[in-house]
């Protein structure tokens, strides 16, 4: 078996080591149902194996994951052949999403609007609906989340506003990880506590004064609970990360989260090689006064598995 001290296996921009290794079984262990296909997709989204545009590096991670089954590391879902991506090509589940049409125009105040609510979603064809539109509006488009996950819609007086995905956090960020001041083993048990907002979106055509900071608000209120309702455990944190290129985080401000700083920016390299994506802004908003203490402890109460 690899040691932690032994060097780090290497494929193409890839690196790996001892730790990652024991993600990897623990993760295909977790999640024994999904495909071959989705196994890498993910892992290359936790491991951040992304290349600079911010896409899946399947290719070198297909082979890299070889090798370590070839060595008797890990043991993969068998390939199913039909389900194959071309070299380069996008995951299955979001190919099939159907394009979207652009609704009216909302413009007001949220006074004028009335509640805002944000629908936990529960029956399929409205988890679809909020892929589609995900797909079609989100600057990164909309990739399958798996293990923990909510998807909601963003309402009020009868109107689709937007949608928002939570599902798993970053699997380590250094900014994130020095300030709540968790050892690895404590993050490596603790981490699903953490939850991430994947994915938020507030329809282009949605003109709204203060929506987004309201249902930012509002999701950091309901969340424990819906994920309580839902996976047998309640988040201690949520975090985002924000394209500084792209925008400035103002509602996340607002909405009392805190700026934890950038991500490295720095991507994956082998030796003599290396390149950098975009740094991103890192947000946190704490869900329970005494995250940290429980982030940090070694004895939080066992969760349900999805």
């Amino acid at each position: 078996m690899w040691q932690p001290e032994e060097p780090l296996l290497w494929q193409g921009d890839l690196k790996i080591c001892a730790e990652d290794i024991a993600y990897i079984r623990s993760f295909v262990k977790r999640y024994p149902r999904l495909s071959r296909t989705e196994v890498i997709y993910t892992l290359c989204e936790h491991l951040l194996w992304l290349a600079p545009g911010g896409g899946p590096k399947y290719d070198a991670g297909t082979k890299l994951l070889g090798r370590l089954e070839q060595a008797g590391e890990i043991c993969l879902p068998a390939l199913q052949e039909k389900f194959r991506p071309q070299p380069g090509g996008a995951p299955r589940a979001r190919t099939l999403i159907e394009p979207v049409a652009a609704g009216e125009p909302v413009r007001g105040t949220l006074a004028q609007l009335g509640p805002v609510r944000l629908r936990l979603l529960e029956e399929a064809h409205e988890q679809a609906q909020c892929n589609a539109y995900l797909a079609s509006f989100h600057p990164l488009g909309y990739f399958k989340p798996f293990g923990y996950w909510a998807r909601y819609r963003i309402e009020a007086a009868g109107l689709g506003l937007g949608y928002l995905l939570v599902s798993g956090p970053a699997k380590r960020i250094q900014a994130r990880d020095c300030w709540i001041g968790w050892s690895d083993q404590q993050r490596r048990h603790n981490l699903p506590w953490v939850v991430n907002n994947n994915r938020f979106l507030i329809f282009p055509w949605v003109s709204v004064e203060h929506l987004a900071s309201h249902v930012l608000g509002q999701l950091a209120r309901q969340l424990a609970q819906d994920w309580q309702a839902r996976w047998g455990f309640a988040p201690l944190l949520l975090e985002s990360f924000v394209d500084p290129a792209h925008y400035r985080g103002t509602c996340y401000r607002a909405a009392g989260w805190q700026l934890l700083g950038h991500t490295s920016g720095e991507g994956l390299a082998r030796p003599g090689k290396e390149y950098r994506s975009s740094p991103k802004l890192i947000f946190v908003k704490p869900l329970q006064r005494q995250f940290r203490q429980r982030l940090c402890s070694d004895q939080l109460q066992r969760r349900h598995e999805p």
